[in-house]
């Protein structure tokens, strides 16, 4: 069964472009959760000797707050993992002595716990990773653009790094829809998909060359829907693969890769929906040559048969 895909290519786009706004729409609305790695402060892991629940936490910090500040109800964040009685609390950044007087007053307040791990990150530290961060992704960006254009067509790179976006947008939509913490492993978890994502469309389009080299008397858009569904089986397969690992870390990994991994999983889905349903129809629908565009593969071919030449030269 084969499935027409340029056909309905439009209604494909459309699909996509809706969830790329609804995603745009949370950012812009609800924005993103971010974790002391970003924003600055101290993090405080804490493993209570005795059960305790959040509503105990978060009232032994609001009487905390009149003596320490940072413990205030609308400059903390409190986690809890009732089934091991550890609780995580972010604060602003404070200083030794401010942090030492909280956590007597915790074990004066709750009861007696273990200190798992502290960790203090300053202002500019987060400011310097987020500004890291974008940079990272906007070099990756270009080196892909580059990279398609000399091995296939700009517009082949233009679709590359349209559904690359739509991938990363509604991945990090969908992070600000659940509310996780966005920290240093998020970002690891983007760079990831970038990974993933572009591959995956680089073997759907090294297809489409191959098959349009051949020339047969199909037609441009023929030649895109055989080539998906030629490889379509192969990019589903990597995907539940790729997917059954990542859900068994998901339940197995603790809540410390919950935000790592809920990114690759929205992440990956994403990336095999955008390589069959979103690269190839806008390759089709950017390339306003489509009758004659066995004569724009000959020129690219014989530029290549004369590079070979001048290389062996």
């Amino acid at each position: 069964m084969q499935i027409n895909i340029i056909k309905n290519c439009k209604k494909w786009v459309g699909l996509s472009v809706i969830f790329t706004v609804v995603s745009l729409g949370i950012l812009l609305f609800k924005g993103l959760n971010y974790g002391i790695d970003f924003t600055g402060g101290n993090l405080i892991q804490l493993k209570f000797e005795k059960t305790v629940t959040l509503n105990q936490i978060n009232a032994a910090l609001d009487n905390i707050s009149k003596e320490i500040p940072q413990a205030g109800p609308n400059s903390r964040k409190v986690q809890i993992a009732e089934e091991d009685n550890s609780v995580i609390i972010r604060t602003p950044e404070m200083n030794e002595a401010v942090q030492e007087n909280l956590l007597k007053r915790m074990t004066a307040e709750v009861g007696a716990y273990r200190i798992d791990k502290t960790e203090k990150v300053g202002s500019s530290v987060g400011e310097e990773l987020k500004t890291s961060a974008l940079l990272a992704l906007a070099i990756g960006g270009v080196l892909i653009i580059l990279y398609i254009t000399i091995r296939f067509d700009f517009k082949f790179s233009v679709a590359a790094i349209l559904a690359l976006f739509h991938d990363l947008i509604i991945s990090v939509g969908g992070i600000a829809l659940l509310g996780y913490e966005v920290n240093t492993p998020f970002i690891a978890a983007v760079l990831t998909i970038l990974g993933y994502s572009i591959n995956d469309t680089i073997v759907v389009f090294d297809r489409i060359r191959e098959t349009l080299r051949r020339k047969n008397s199909e037609s441009f858009g023929e030649v895109l829907d055989r080539s998906v569904n030629q490889v379509m089986t192969r990019s589903i397969n990597t995907s539940v693969t790729t997917l059954l690992a990542i859900i068994a870390i998901l339940v197995f990994g603790g809540d410390s890769l919950k935000t790592f991994i809920v990114t690759l999983l929205i992440g990956i889905l994403a990336g095999t929906y955008s390589s069959i349903f979103l690269a190839t129809p806008l390759v089709y629908l950017l390339e306003k040559n489509k009758d004659n565009y066995y004569d724009h593969m000959d020129k690219h071919k014989d530029e290549d048969s004369e590079d070979e030449e001048k290389i062996l030269v």
